[in-house]
């Protein structure tokens, strides 16, 4: 069974264990990699509203780790860790993502595209892949994964687009 949905300019689909997420920035296809993959960048955007993060560590390579913890409006810290397995710059990254916390939902696999659309647009899909339906459906259920990808996404267009606004 597959949904799909659009929210504003995000579109979603999902599958029995699977989130795809598709958006189109416009801004180009370095900065928008830039933003995802600099630790610097990534504190000003990253995670959905009213949360801010923290980051530890940030090794983008194969076998390289991100670990951060996303600090929820409520005061309850999210401690998250990434492992990549393949980085094709300024193409794709293809990490792990498990949070270590005693009601983690699993772990998922996430592979996230940079396609250049025009020299200052940029399509960026990301797919998570749970390891069955009921890990999926815990993220989308207990954990808000859907709205959490979509506001997620909404602060990296800000962020993103504001720069180049102001770039020369």
């Amino acid at each position: 069974m597959t949904d799909n949905a659009t929210s504003d300019e995000t579109e979603i689909e999902t599958k029995e264990s699977s989130l795809i997420i598709r958006r189109t920035f416009a801004a180009s296809r370095e900065r928008v990699w830039k933003a995802w993959t600099d630790p610097e960048q990534v504190i000003q955007w990253w995670g959905p509203n009213g949360f801010t993060t923290t980051v530890h560590e940030m090794d983008v390579k194969p076998d390289g780790v991100w670990r951060f913890v996303m600090h929820g409006p409520d005061g309850v810290d999210y401690p998250n860790e990434i492992v990549y397995e393949e980085i094709v710059e300024p193409e794709r990254l293809v990490y792990t993502h498990r949070s270590n916390e005693e009601n983690d939902p699993g772990s998922f696999q996430v592979t996230v595209t940079f396609v250049e659309q025009e020299d200052t647009k940029t399509e960026l899909t990301m797919r998570q892949l749970y390891k069955s339906a009921a890990e999926f459906d815990k993220s989308v259920e207990e954990f808000g994964a859907i709205e959490g990808a979509i506001q997620t996404l909404d602060h990296l267009a800000e962020y993103v687009e504001q720069f180049e606004e102001t770039s020369p």
